[in-house]
């Protein structure tokens, strides 16, 4: 058993307690007995007790050296620990009995697809603590696994079964295991998803920063989001002729040029891809908190990131639409009754996420959101923004109308919501 976990797991089987005692216990002697015979000083004649108290000296380091042996190239008779085989060290490790060691290790191993371990009202916290470990590091590994992968629906489908398992015994420790681990894993999400999108427009901007600026110019304008994507066609054009005019003049220059030029096209097409998965992940965790009662933990975590609705704005269309519906969720949860959702996270969350709605691709190239979905969350915004102080409604409103007056989208329309603020404003005056 114990080789086959050295094949398995890549590491040597950790000594038994005992052997390691007993190491300890015989190293200490002989290092004692080392202090003793170094007092002895030089000059004087050894007397018999001396000769006989290095022999022992010689002796016990010999036995160190045979236990070091023993511990090192021999399998023990006592296996590893359960937190030695899960990698934890010294400062996590779990309190198991020395008397259940054994047979919570084999209960464990016989009933893992169930996860019967952890669902009985007598378990120990530690084994619930391993639960809330392990689906913290599946949901690791799932955004650093490529999306082409067959372990990616592999680890998908193996957090989705601890989740719904935990959901089904409903116990109160099991569901705050998954809200913790979601909401890690939304805050880990995000954040990478922002990194990619700022790497991606980076690459854009760094190849040509004049275009890029000309293209932000237009999309401010009036249909500005059709006219981007004409120009894109012209610039691969241009490019192109450019290149062939290059090639003639300059071979050499020309190579090297080209070649700058589809690296930052293959980075910028990484990131792109990156960024689309990293997404699709994220609408996936937004949908599992809310089932989970945790929506609150994407809702303030949403609030403050205004770096990511930022680019957002100019990301790729299809990472657009899943930012789109994570918001729309978000939108409409900001008014559930079973939530206490503060002013200042409303307020956050509509003056960041506002002008994705107006601005977004959504419905254009392929629908993101329903109409009916549309409505619902016009509703969510419009209740929400009642509930604001009219100092930020202003703010919030004042955004809006000058995002959606020069977007080629008529949605979300907040005209009513933009008149009842009109109308209370003018109670004060009379």
């Amino acid at each position: 058993m114990a080789a086959e976990l050295d094949i398995a797991y890549r590491y040597k089987t950790r000594p038994s307690s005992l052997l390691s005692s007993i190491f300890m216990s015989t190293l200490n002697a002989a290092a004692k007995t080392l202090v003793s015979v170094a007092r002895t000083e030089q000059a004087e004649k050894w007397k018999a007790k001396d000769h006989l108290r290095f022999m022992v000296m010689l002796m016990t380091w010999m036995a160190v050296w045979v236990l070091r042996f023993l511990m090192d190239y021999l399998p023990c008779s006592i296996g590893p620990s359960p937190r030695y085989l899960l990698g934890f060290s010294s400062a996590e490790s779990l309190d198991f009995s020395s008397t259940s060691l054994s047979s919570s290790s084999s209960s464990m191993l016989s009933s893992f697809p169930s996860l019967d371990l952890v669902v009985h009202e007598g378990v120990e916290g530690s084994s619930v603590q391993a639960l809330g470990r392990a689906l913290s590091q599946i949901l690791v590994l799932l955004t650093e696994i490529p999306a082409t992968s067959g372990k990616y629906q592999f680890a998908m489908a193996m957090a989705d079964r601890i989740m719904d398992e935990n959901a089904r015994y409903g116990h109160e420790v099991l569901l705050h295991i998954n809200r913790t681990a979601l909401a890690s894993a939304f805050s880990r999400t995000s954040n990478l998803l922002y990194r990619a999108l700022e790497r991606s427009q980076g690459d854009q901007d760094d190849d040509n920063s004049s275009y890029a600026w000309a293209t932000r110019v237009i999309r401010a304008l009036p249909m500005g989001t059709y006219l981007t994507s004409y120009m894109k066609g012209l610039r691969v054009c241009m490019s192109a002729i450019m290149s062939t005019v290059a090639n003639i003049n300059a071979a050499v220059g020309t190579y090297q040029s080209q070649k700058r030029r589809r690296q930052v096209g293959v980075d910028h097409h990484v990131e792109e891809v990156t960024a689309e998965k990293l997404a699709q992940e994220l609408l996936w965790m937004t949908t599992k908190l809310r089932d989970y009662g945790a929506v609150d933990e994407a809702l303030v975590q949403w609030s403050f990131a205004s770096g990511l609705a930022s680019f957002s704005l100019t990301a790729n269309v299809r990472v657009q639409g899943f930012i789109v519906k994570i918001s729309a969720i978000l939108f409409r949860e900001l008014v559930g009754e079973d939530l206490v959702i503060s002013s200042q996270i409303k307020f956050r969350i509509l003056l960041f996420w506002l002008p994705l709605f107006c601005h977004a691709s959504n419905g254009l190239a392929y629908p993101v959101l329903s109409r009916f979905e549309k409505m619902e969350v016009e509703r969510a915004i419009d209740e929400a923004l009642s509930t604001l102080p009219a100092a930020d409604q202003e703010v919030i409103l004042t955004n809006w109308l000058q995002d959606f007056t020069i977007a080629a989208s008529d949605w979300p329309n907040l005209q009513y919501s933009y008149d009842r603020w009109c109308q209370s404003s003018r109670k004060v005056v009379t």
